[in-house]
């Protein structure tokens, strides 16, 4: 069985690394980031996976594809991470091995996201190498596909407090993230001319109060500090080769590429708890990596430790919304397109994930900007397609005194074509029987090319119904709050603005009508 991204036969192109670093579950996140690099026709020689990013791994090395890496982890409910140990355990109180065991890992998590031990063991095309680290003996132990396991992928995920070490072959192994979260000195040793890295750790200035952040600290610390510490050797080698020194016959520096988000991934519990999802975080990676390609340098990154800087977290809002609707390719009026749709029985929907990443900024702005995430349904494109770039504005002024648009985009690819969907709701100084409708009814054209500007090749009208409003309200969400007290505040100031902005459009013929 050939591993997806294996070089086709007479390839001469650069040997290329792929590192999956660490980051908990969040590395739903790299699904993405490996769609897009497949859609650019990325080939590697070598892949390696450290925690987390191990998961990915033992899913390209089962065989999956990208896309289908995308379908499994959009259908995996969290909670079959958690795994309980005997009572027994419990009882001993802080003496008990973890706080959970890997039962729900085993049982459910990987047979879910179609890992399968036997088909990596027999995987060609790709080598891949999983880290672990020896307890016992203090170091990282590299292991190539064809001599794992279960029980050593189960230790490669296996962080100390959260579940059990394991025995094995009389050593103790478990997670490697305290170590290294990603292993470039293996690539280096494959003889990797590109090293692309696709990292989901956190890495911001700011230090958080609270045991749990400042464990999450604690990971941060030493997966940048030995990220950067590999960067700094493989700058060092660039140097010695562009001096004139032959090393294991390299004929030119070794170039990095790195992925990574702008702002820090929400945390393990969020997941679990609903306030992110897995589709929120592959449309994320995807966005990313399409922006990196679209703009990175032959000579990669700049290898110091600024490569995996992130903005600031501030107070944001996040919620998700689904709306649907009659959608037709080959029309470009809205109201043809639902029409014609709808007769067809061919609908599009559209899965947003709205992002406020500063509140305070979102609030005082008059376009009152935020970030989409997402995908988008539709039958003639193959099903669903993830979101790369996506704008958000609510209530923004349209230059009309009487209309206030709430602005719905997205870019995605379909077929090695790039499309942009263009929605905006219009809320006009009207009636408040006109309320409902206008504030839940998105009229769409789907343009080609990278923005709105391309010429429009379907549309159709999206809605909001009674249900996915329900279901909308609870996903809103404040991030990035330090409080409850902060968290119930930050909804009650988005919730005042969006009553006002109501109040404002159909207040006045509230009052005229009493």
């Amino acid at each position: 069985m050939t591993v997806c991204f294996a070089a086709p036969d007479g390839y001469a192109g650069p040997r290329r690394s792929l590192v999956l670093a660490g980051g908990g579950m969040r590395v739903a996140y790299q699904a993405g980031v490996l769609q897009a690099l497949s859609e650019a026709g990325l080939v590697f020689q070598h892949a390696d996976g450290t925690s987390g990013g191990t998961i990915n791994l033992a899913m390209l090395m089962s065989g999956l594809s990208p896309n289908e890496m995308v379908a499994r982890w959009r259908s995996l409910d969290p909670k079959g991470f958690i795994g309980l140990l005997p009572l027994d355990d419990y009882l001993r109180g802080p003496d008990g091995p973890a706080m959970g065991s890997a039962d729900g890992v085993v049982g459910k998590v990987f047979p879910h996201l179609g890992i399968d031990i036997d088909a990596i063991n027999a995987a060609t095309g790709v080598v891949g190498t999983f880290n672990l680290c020896n307890f016992s003996s203090k170091t990282v132990a590299t292991l190539e596909h064809t001599a794992l396991d279960r029980d050593l992928l189960v230790a490669g995920i296996s962080l100390p407090l959260f579940m059990p070490a394991v025995r094995k072959n009389g050593a103790w192994y478990t997670d490697a993230v305290w170590i290294k979260d990603a292993n470039l000195s293996e690539a280096v040793a494959r003889g990797a001319d590109e090293i692309w890295v696709v990292w989901c750790i956190g890495n911001t200035g700011r230090y958080h109060d609270g045991a749990f952040r400042q464990y999450v600290h604690m990971i941060e610390m030493s997966a940048n500090g030995a990220l950067f510490a590999e960067l700094a050797q493989i700058a060092a080698l660039n140097a010695r080769i562009a001096a004139g020194e032959e090393i294991a016959g390299r004929a030119g520096p070794i170039v990095v590429h790195m992925i990574k988000p702008d702002f820090p991934l929400p945390l393990d519990p969020d997941y679990l708890l609903g306030r992110i999802d897995a589709a929120t975080l592959i449309s994320l990676g995807y966005g990313d990596a399409k922006r990196y390609l679209a703009t990175r340098h032959p000579d990669g990154v700049t290898l110091n430790p600024g490569v995996t800087s992130m903005q600031e977290e501030t107070l944001g809002l996040t919620f998700r919304e689904v709306m649907t609707g009659g959608f037709a390719l080959g029309e470009t009026d809205p109201a043809a397109g639902v029409t014609q749709g709808t007769a067809a029985g061919t609908k599009l929907a559209l899965h947003a994930t709205v992002l406020i990443d500063d509140l305070d900024r979102f609030l005082a702005e008059p376009d009152h900007p935020g970030r989409l995430a997402g995908s988008i349904d539709f039958a003639p494109f193959g099903g669903t397609c993830t979101g790369s770039t996506g704008v958000f504005n609510l209530f923004n002024p349209s230059g009309q005194p009487d209309l206030k648009l709430m602005v719905y985009e997205l870019g995605f690819s379909h077929g090695g074509r790039d499309y942009y969907l263009a929605g905006q709701k219009d809320v006009r100084n009207d009636s408040v029987l006109q309320m409902w409708r206008q504030t839940t009814t998105l009229y769409t054209t789907l343009h080609a090319g990278t923005d709105k500007s391309g010429p429009v090749v379907g549309a159709g009208v999206l809605s909001l119904g009674m249900t996915d409003l329900i279901a909308m309200l609870g996903t809103v969400h404040a991030t990035n709050s330090t409080s409850t007290a902060q968290q119930a505040d930050a909804i009650a100031r988005f919730g005042r603005f969006f009553l006002g902005q109501l109040w404002d459009s159909y207040g006045g013929h509230l009052l005229r009508a009493g």
